[in-house]
Protein backbone atom coordinates (compact mmCIF):
# COMPACT_ATOMS: atom_id res chain seq x y z
CA UNK A 1 0.00 0.00 0.00
CA UNK A 2 2.61 2.13 0.56
CA UNK A 3 4.55 1.62 -2.61
CA UNK A 4 1.31 2.50 -3.95
CA UNK A 5 0.88 5.52 -2.96
CA UNK A 6 4.63 6.31 -3.27
CA UNK A 7 4.51 5.89 -6.92
CA UNK A 8 1.01 8.18 -6.87
CA UNK A 9 2.96 11.11 -5.16
CA UNK A 10 5.92 10.63 -7.71
CA UNK A 11 3.44 10.53 -10.49
CA UNK A 12 1.24 14.07 -9.20
CA UNK A 13 4.80 15.62 -9.06
CA UNK A 14 5.56 14.61 -12.50
CA UNK A 15 2.37 15.87 -13.96
CA UNK A 16 2.69 19.23 -11.31
CA UNK A 17 6.39 19.88 -13.11
CA UNK A 18 5.06 19.38 -16.86
CA UNK A 19 2.35 21.33 -16.14
CA UNK A 20 4.64 24.37 -14.92
CA UNK A 21 6.86 23.41 -17.68
CA UNK A 22 3.95 23.95 -20.57
CA UNK A 23 3.50 27.26 -18.98
CA UNK A 24 6.83 28.48 -19.88
CA UNK A 25 6.41 26.94 -22.82
CA UNK A 26 3.52 28.70 -23.78
CA UNK A 27 4.15 32.49 -22.77
CA UNK A 28 7.21 31.81 -24.76
CA UNK A 29 4.94 31.92 -27.56
CA UNK A 30 2.73 34.27 -26.50
CA UNK A 31 5.47 37.05 -25.51
CA UNK A 32 6.97 36.19 -28.95
CA UNK A 33 4.01 38.02 -30.01
CA UNK A 34 4.10 40.93 -27.80
CA UNK A 35 7.95 41.26 -28.66
CA UNK A 36 7.08 41.93 -32.01
CA UNK A 37 3.88 43.19 -32.54
CA UNK A 38 3.90 46.73 -33.62
CA UNK A 39 0.65 48.63 -33.58
CA UNK A 40 1.73 51.50 -36.39
CA UNK A 41 2.52 52.20 -39.88
CA UNK A 42 5.75 52.00 -41.60
CA UNK A 43 6.64 54.18 -44.75
CA UNK A 44 6.96 52.12 -48.03
CA UNK A 45 9.73 54.00 -49.17
CA UNK A 46 11.13 55.81 -47.18
CA UNK A 47 10.76 53.41 -43.73
CA UNK A 48 9.93 56.31 -40.86
CA UNK A 49 7.18 55.13 -38.42
CA UNK A 50 3.95 56.99 -38.04
CA UNK A 51 2.18 56.02 -34.62
CA UNK A 52 -1.31 57.05 -36.24
CA UNK A 53 -3.11 57.80 -39.67
CA UNK A 54 -3.24 61.38 -38.71
CA UNK A 55 0.44 61.43 -38.94
CA UNK A 56 0.80 59.94 -42.37
CA UNK A 57 1.92 62.83 -44.95
CA UNK A 58 -0.94 62.37 -47.81
CA UNK A 59 1.89 61.67 -50.44
CA UNK A 60 3.31 59.15 -48.04
CA UNK A 61 2.46 55.02 -48.86
CA UNK A 62 2.53 53.43 -46.36
CA UNK A 63 2.16 49.22 -44.32
CA UNK A 64 1.44 47.81 -41.43
CA UNK A 65 4.64 47.78 -39.20
CA UNK A 66 4.07 44.17 -38.32
CA UNK A 67 1.88 41.48 -39.04
CA UNK A 68 0.72 41.03 -35.76
CA UNK A 69 -1.10 44.34 -36.43
CA UNK A 70 -2.83 43.09 -40.01
CA UNK A 71 -6.84 42.89 -39.92
CA UNK A 72 -7.16 38.66 -40.95
CA UNK A 73 -8.49 35.66 -39.77
CA UNK A 74 -5.16 35.01 -38.74
CA UNK A 75 -5.41 38.11 -36.12
CA UNK A 76 -8.48 37.05 -34.72
CA UNK A 77 -7.51 33.61 -34.18
CA UNK A 78 -4.83 35.10 -32.07
CA UNK A 79 -6.39 37.32 -30.29
CA UNK A 80 -8.67 35.53 -29.16
CA UNK A 81 -6.09 32.83 -28.08
CA UNK A 82 -4.25 36.07 -26.13
CA UNK A 83 -7.28 36.79 -24.67
CA UNK A 84 -7.73 33.51 -23.32
CA UNK A 85 -4.48 33.71 -22.30
CA UNK A 86 -4.20 36.52 -20.27
CA UNK A 87 -7.89 35.44 -18.56
CA UNK A 88 -5.90 32.19 -17.48
CA UNK A 89 -2.79 33.19 -16.25
CA UNK A 90 -4.44 36.45 -15.34
CA UNK A 91 -1.92 38.71 -16.72
CA UNK A 92 -3.15 41.53 -18.83
CA UNK A 93 -0.42 42.23 -21.20
CA UNK A 94 -1.73 39.01 -23.20
CA UNK A 95 -5.41 40.64 -23.33
CA UNK A 96 -3.59 43.93 -23.96
CA UNK A 97 -2.36 42.61 -27.29
CA UNK A 98 -6.12 42.18 -28.49
CA UNK A 99 -7.61 45.12 -27.24
CA UNK A 100 -4.48 47.11 -28.36
CA UNK A 101 -5.07 45.58 -31.81
CA UNK A 102 -9.21 46.25 -32.26
CA UNK A 103 -8.73 49.85 -31.03
CA UNK A 104 -5.77 50.62 -33.42
CA UNK A 105 -7.44 49.44 -36.30
CA UNK A 106 -10.82 50.55 -36.02
CA UNK A 107 -9.76 54.19 -34.99
CA UNK A 108 -7.29 54.40 -37.71
CA UNK A 109 -9.10 52.47 -40.93
CA UNK A 110 -10.84 55.11 -42.27
CA UNK A 111 -8.22 57.19 -43.20
CA UNK A 112 -7.37 54.39 -46.17
CA UNK A 113 -11.09 54.23 -46.63
CA UNK A 114 -11.49 57.14 -49.11
CA UNK A 115 -8.01 56.14 -50.96
CA UNK A 116 -8.13 54.75 -55.17
CA UNK A 117 -6.64 51.97 -54.55
CA UNK A 118 -9.06 50.97 -51.45
CA UNK A 119 -9.88 47.36 -53.15
CA UNK A 120 -6.13 46.96 -53.35
CA UNK A 121 -5.24 44.12 -50.74
CA UNK A 122 -1.78 45.52 -49.72
CA UNK A 123 -2.82 48.52 -48.20
CA UNK A 124 -3.89 48.31 -44.40
CA UNK A 125 -7.07 46.95 -43.25
CA UNK A 126 -8.46 46.42 -46.69
CA UNK A 127 -11.04 43.60 -45.34
CA UNK A 128 -12.64 46.24 -42.36
CA UNK A 129 -13.49 48.72 -45.72
CA UNK A 130 -14.13 46.33 -47.99
CA UNK A 131 -15.93 42.82 -46.21
CA UNK A 132 -16.13 40.50 -49.64
CA UNK A 133 -15.76 36.66 -48.18
CA UNK A 134 -15.83 34.96 -44.83
CA UNK A 135 -11.97 35.14 -44.22
CA UNK A 136 -12.26 39.58 -43.71
CA UNK A 137 -14.84 39.27 -41.11
CA UNK A 138 -15.59 36.28 -38.87
CA UNK A 139 -12.69 35.26 -37.19
CA UNK A 140 -11.96 39.16 -36.17
CA UNK A 141 -15.52 39.57 -36.03
CA UNK A 142 -15.81 36.61 -33.11
CA UNK A 143 -12.27 38.54 -31.58
CA UNK A 144 -13.84 42.01 -31.64
CA UNK A 145 -16.63 40.52 -29.21
CA UNK A 146 -14.45 39.38 -26.92
CA UNK A 147 -12.62 42.15 -26.92
CA UNK A 148 -16.50 43.70 -26.71
CA UNK A 149 -16.57 42.19 -23.25
CA UNK A 150 -13.84 43.77 -22.24
CA UNK A 151 -14.25 47.32 -23.23
CA UNK A 152 -17.52 48.80 -24.62
CA UNK A 153 -17.03 50.76 -27.63
CA UNK A 154 -19.45 51.82 -29.81
CA UNK A 155 -17.25 51.58 -32.73
CA UNK A 156 -16.96 47.68 -31.69
CA UNK A 157 -20.20 47.16 -31.55
CA UNK A 158 -20.68 48.79 -34.98
CA UNK A 159 -17.87 46.29 -36.85
CA UNK A 160 -19.69 43.40 -34.85
CA UNK A 161 -23.30 44.11 -36.70
CA UNK A 162 -21.51 44.83 -39.86
CA UNK A 163 -20.37 41.23 -39.36
CA UNK A 164 -23.35 39.65 -38.37
CA UNK A 165 -24.77 41.20 -41.56
CA UNK A 166 -22.74 39.94 -44.05
CA UNK A 167 -22.65 36.51 -42.28
CA UNK A 168 -26.20 36.26 -42.10
CA UNK A 169 -27.81 38.48 -44.70
CA UNK A 170 -25.26 39.17 -47.63
CA UNK A 171 -22.28 36.19 -48.21
CA UNK A 172 -23.61 33.43 -50.91
CA UNK A 173 -25.17 30.38 -49.83
CA UNK A 174 -26.50 26.90 -51.30
CA UNK A 175 -30.39 26.64 -51.54
CA UNK A 176 -30.14 24.90 -47.96
CA UNK A 177 -28.18 27.58 -46.16
CA UNK A 178 -24.90 26.63 -46.43
CA UNK A 179 -22.07 29.09 -46.75
CA UNK A 180 -20.52 28.88 -49.83
CA UNK A 181 -17.18 31.38 -52.05
CA UNK A 182 -17.69 32.37 -55.80
CA UNK A 183 -14.26 30.97 -55.63
CA UNK A 184 -12.59 29.50 -57.28
CA UNK A 185 -15.61 27.96 -58.64
CA UNK A 186 -19.55 29.82 -58.48
CA UNK A 187 -20.58 28.64 -54.86
CA UNK A 188 -17.75 26.18 -53.98
CA UNK A 189 -17.86 25.38 -50.06
CA UNK A 190 -14.57 25.66 -48.23
CA UNK A 191 -13.88 23.51 -44.97
CA UNK A 192 -12.31 26.78 -43.70
CA UNK A 193 -15.53 28.56 -43.63
CA UNK A 194 -16.62 27.16 -40.98
CA UNK A 195 -14.28 28.53 -38.53
CA UNK A 196 -14.99 31.65 -40.53
CA UNK A 197 -18.38 31.56 -39.57
CA UNK A 198 -19.39 29.72 -36.55
CA UNK A 199 -16.75 30.94 -33.61
CA UNK A 200 -18.34 34.37 -34.38
CA UNK A 201 -22.31 33.37 -34.95
CA UNK A 202 -21.67 31.47 -31.57
CA UNK A 203 -21.10 34.45 -29.61
CA UNK A 204 -23.24 36.92 -31.65
CA UNK A 205 -25.97 34.21 -29.84
CA UNK A 206 -24.60 34.66 -26.49
CA UNK A 207 -23.98 38.55 -27.01
CA UNK A 208 -27.37 38.87 -28.44
CA UNK A 209 -29.65 36.79 -26.82
CA UNK A 210 -31.35 35.85 -30.58
CA UNK A 211 -31.18 31.94 -30.69
CA UNK A 212 -31.19 32.62 -34.53
CA UNK A 213 -27.42 32.77 -34.32
CA UNK A 214 -27.10 29.43 -32.67
CA UNK A 215 -29.42 27.78 -35.09
CA UNK A 216 -27.23 29.09 -37.84
CA UNK A 217 -24.33 28.19 -36.55
CA UNK A 218 -25.99 24.49 -36.15
CA UNK A 219 -26.94 24.34 -39.71
CA UNK A 220 -23.52 25.07 -40.55
CA UNK A 221 -21.81 22.35 -38.73
CA UNK A 222 -24.59 19.85 -39.66
CA UNK A 223 -24.26 20.64 -43.34
CA UNK A 224 -20.59 21.05 -43.96
CA UNK A 225 -20.68 17.64 -42.58
CA UNK A 226 -23.18 16.51 -44.75
CA UNK A 227 -21.30 17.78 -48.11
CA UNK A 228 -17.39 17.31 -46.78
CA UNK A 229 -16.95 14.14 -44.41
CA UNK A 230 -15.45 11.33 -46.31
CA UNK A 231 -16.78 8.36 -44.16
CA UNK A 232 -14.02 5.86 -45.79
CA UNK A 233 -11.00 7.97 -44.78
CA UNK A 234 -13.37 9.30 -41.65
CA UNK A 235 -11.54 12.64 -42.60
CA UNK A 236 -13.04 15.86 -44.53
CA UNK A 237 -12.43 16.93 -47.44
CA UNK A 238 -11.16 20.40 -48.54
CA UNK A 239 -13.83 21.42 -50.37
CA UNK A 240 -17.27 20.75 -52.62
CA UNK A 241 -17.75 22.21 -55.63
CA UNK A 242 -21.51 22.57 -56.33
CA UNK A 243 -21.34 23.02 -59.81
CA UNK A 244 -19.68 19.63 -59.93
CA UNK A 245 -21.55 18.13 -57.00
CA UNK A 246 -18.43 16.65 -55.60
CA UNK A 247 -15.69 16.91 -53.77
CA UNK A 248 -12.08 18.53 -53.75
CA UNK A 249 -9.12 15.84 -54.16
CA UNK A 250 -7.27 16.73 -50.84
CA UNK A 251 -7.93 15.82 -47.19
CA UNK A 252 -6.16 19.10 -46.02
CA UNK A 253 -4.86 18.54 -42.73
CA UNK A 254 -5.68 22.58 -41.39
CA UNK A 255 -9.33 22.76 -42.90
CA UNK A 256 -9.98 19.23 -41.15
CA UNK A 257 -8.18 21.31 -38.11
CA UNK A 258 -10.97 24.47 -38.94
CA UNK A 259 -13.85 22.37 -38.61
CA UNK A 260 -12.77 20.45 -35.39
CA UNK A 261 -11.99 24.58 -33.64
CA UNK A 262 -15.20 25.70 -34.47
CA UNK A 263 -16.92 22.71 -33.32
CA UNK A 264 -15.02 23.45 -30.13
CA UNK A 265 -16.24 27.34 -30.33
CA UNK A 266 -19.83 26.41 -30.69
CA UNK A 267 -20.00 24.13 -27.57
CA UNK A 268 -18.22 26.45 -25.76
CA UNK A 269 -21.39 29.37 -26.51
CA UNK A 270 -23.86 26.52 -26.68
CA UNK A 271 -26.54 26.61 -23.27
CA UNK A 272 -25.96 23.30 -21.85
CA UNK A 273 -29.94 21.97 -23.18
CA UNK A 274 -30.03 23.22 -26.24
CA UNK A 275 -31.76 21.71 -29.05
CA UNK A 276 -28.78 19.27 -31.22
CA UNK A 277 -26.18 20.25 -29.03
CA UNK A 278 -25.85 16.37 -28.49
CA UNK A 279 -25.88 15.60 -31.79
CA UNK A 280 -22.95 18.05 -32.49
CA UNK A 281 -20.54 16.58 -29.56
CA UNK A 282 -21.18 13.18 -31.44
CA UNK A 283 -20.31 14.66 -34.76
CA UNK A 284 -17.22 16.36 -32.90
CA UNK A 285 -16.43 13.13 -31.20
CA UNK A 286 -16.06 11.43 -34.98
CA UNK A 287 -14.01 13.67 -36.43
CA UNK A 288 -11.59 13.31 -33.17
CA UNK A 289 -11.47 9.13 -33.76
CA UNK A 290 -11.36 9.98 -37.09
CA UNK A 291 -8.05 11.82 -37.07
CA UNK A 292 -6.36 9.96 -34.23
CA UNK A 293 -6.04 6.99 -36.60
CA UNK A 294 -3.54 9.75 -38.72
CA UNK A 295 -1.38 10.55 -36.04
CA UNK A 296 2.68 9.30 -36.36
CA UNK A 297 5.14 8.78 -33.95
CA UNK A 298 6.01 11.94 -32.63
CA UNK A 299 2.13 13.11 -32.03
CA UNK A 300 2.19 15.06 -35.37
CA UNK A 301 -0.14 15.17 -37.94
CA UNK A 302 0.53 15.43 -41.64
CA UNK A 303 0.22 18.01 -44.00
CA UNK A 304 -2.25 16.04 -46.26
CA UNK A 305 -4.10 13.32 -43.25
CA UNK A 306 -3.58 10.71 -45.16
CA UNK A 307 -0.74 11.43 -47.00
CA UNK A 308 2.19 10.23 -44.73
CA UNK A 309 4.74 11.41 -47.49
CA UNK A 310 3.77 14.76 -47.29
CA UNK A 311 4.83 16.69 -43.93
CA UNK A 312 4.78 16.96 -40.92
CA UNK A 313 2.33 19.98 -40.17
CA UNK A 314 2.04 21.95 -36.69
CA UNK A 315 -1.07 24.49 -37.29
CA UNK A 316 -3.38 21.25 -37.80
CA UNK A 317 -1.63 19.53 -34.80
CA UNK A 318 -2.08 22.06 -32.36
CA UNK A 319 -5.65 22.63 -33.57
CA UNK A 320 -6.58 18.81 -33.20
CA UNK A 321 -4.41 18.75 -29.83
CA UNK A 322 -6.27 22.02 -28.72
CA UNK A 323 -9.80 20.78 -29.20
CA UNK A 324 -9.40 17.24 -28.19
CA UNK A 325 -7.91 18.48 -24.41
CA UNK A 326 -10.67 21.34 -24.53
CA UNK A 327 -13.37 18.40 -24.93
CA UNK A 328 -12.17 16.25 -22.55
CA UNK A 329 -11.82 19.21 -19.92
CA UNK A 330 -15.37 20.21 -20.74
CA UNK A 331 -16.35 16.60 -20.36
CA UNK A 332 -17.83 16.05 -23.55
CA UNK A 333 -16.14 12.98 -24.44
CA UNK A 334 -14.54 10.51 -22.53
CA UNK A 335 -11.08 11.21 -20.49
CA UNK A 336 -9.50 8.08 -22.49
CA UNK A 337 -9.15 10.29 -25.26
CA UNK A 338 -6.69 12.77 -23.66
CA UNK A 339 -3.72 10.18 -24.68
CA UNK A 340 -3.77 12.01 -28.32
CA UNK A 341 -3.80 15.12 -26.92
CA UNK A 342 -0.72 15.19 -24.72
CA UNK A 343 0.88 13.01 -27.34
CA UNK A 344 0.10 15.98 -29.91
CA UNK A 345 1.48 18.00 -27.32
CA UNK A 346 4.81 16.71 -26.68
CA UNK A 347 5.09 16.33 -30.26
CA UNK A 348 5.06 19.82 -30.63
CA UNK A 349 7.22 20.62 -27.50
CA UNK A 350 9.71 18.37 -29.21
CA UNK A 351 9.34 19.08 -32.82
CA UNK A 352 7.99 22.45 -33.13
CA UNK A 353 8.25 25.12 -30.86
CA UNK A 354 12.12 26.40 -30.96
CA UNK A 355 13.96 28.24 -27.63
CA UNK A 356 12.46 31.67 -27.96
CA UNK A 357 8.83 30.42 -28.57
CA UNK A 358 8.50 30.41 -32.17
CA UNK A 359 6.12 27.74 -33.91
CA UNK A 360 7.82 25.85 -36.86
CA UNK A 361 6.90 23.72 -39.83
CA UNK A 362 3.41 25.94 -40.15
CA UNK A 363 1.65 25.81 -43.76
CA UNK A 364 1.25 29.82 -45.15
CA UNK A 365 -2.11 30.50 -46.48
CA UNK A 366 -3.37 27.43 -48.89
CA UNK A 367 -6.05 28.25 -51.46
CA UNK A 368 -8.23 24.96 -53.12
CA UNK A 369 -6.86 23.37 -55.95
CA UNK A 370 -7.90 20.12 -57.96
CA UNK A 371 -4.31 18.12 -57.71
CA UNK A 372 -2.48 16.74 -54.58
CA UNK A 373 0.85 18.22 -56.04
CA UNK A 374 -0.46 21.73 -54.75
CA UNK A 375 -0.90 20.72 -51.11
CA UNK A 376 1.98 18.63 -51.21
CA UNK A 377 4.33 21.72 -52.26
CA UNK A 378 2.78 24.20 -49.79
CA UNK A 379 5.76 25.75 -47.90
CA UNK A 380 6.01 25.65 -44.87
CA UNK A 381 7.49 28.59 -42.70
CA UNK A 382 8.61 29.10 -39.42
CA UNK A 383 6.77 31.89 -36.61
CA UNK A 384 3.96 31.93 -39.51
CA UNK A 385 1.02 33.30 -37.74
CA UNK A 386 -1.41 30.64 -39.45
CA UNK A 387 -0.09 28.71 -36.16
CA UNK A 388 0.19 31.12 -33.14
CA UNK A 389 -2.83 31.15 -31.86
CA UNK A 390 -4.37 27.68 -32.08
CA UNK A 391 -0.55 26.55 -30.70
CA UNK A 392 -1.49 29.31 -27.63
CA UNK A 393 -5.11 27.51 -26.87
CA UNK A 394 -3.41 24.13 -27.05
CA UNK A 395 -1.17 25.01 -24.09
CA UNK A 396 -3.90 26.64 -22.49
CA UNK A 397 -5.86 23.85 -22.34
CA UNK A 398 -3.48 20.71 -21.88
CA UNK A 399 -2.13 22.90 -18.88
CA UNK A 400 -5.44 22.37 -17.59
CA UNK A 401 -5.73 18.74 -18.84
CA UNK A 402 -2.73 17.84 -16.60
CA UNK A 403 -3.82 19.81 -13.63
CA UNK A 404 -7.48 17.81 -13.85
CA UNK A 405 -5.56 14.35 -14.20
CA UNK A 406 -3.90 16.05 -10.75
CA UNK A 407 -7.12 16.23 -8.99
CA UNK A 408 -8.51 12.99 -10.11
CA UNK A 409 -5.64 11.05 -8.65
Amino acid sequence: MKLITCICLILLFAYQLKAQEDEIIVRKVADNVLKNDAFQFEGVYNNQTYNSSKDIPDTVTVRLKSPYSGWYYVNGVLNMAMIDLGDFLKDEKYTNHAIQHVTFSLENYKYFENRKNQNDRRIPFRPIINIRELDDCGAMGASVIEVYQKVNKPEFRSYIDRTANHITNIQERLEDGTLVRKAPNPMTLWADDLYMSVPFLARMGKLTGDTKYYDDAIRQVLNFDKYLWDPGKELYYHCYFDDLKRNGVAHWGRCNGWIMCAQVHLLNMLPTNYPKRDLIIKTLERQIVGISKYQNGNGIWYQVLDKNDSYPESSCTAMFVYSIARAVNEGWIDKRYASIALTGWDGLKKLMITPDGQMKDVCVGTGIQNDLFFYYNRPAKADDTHGTGSLIEAGIEVIKLKKNMIRRN
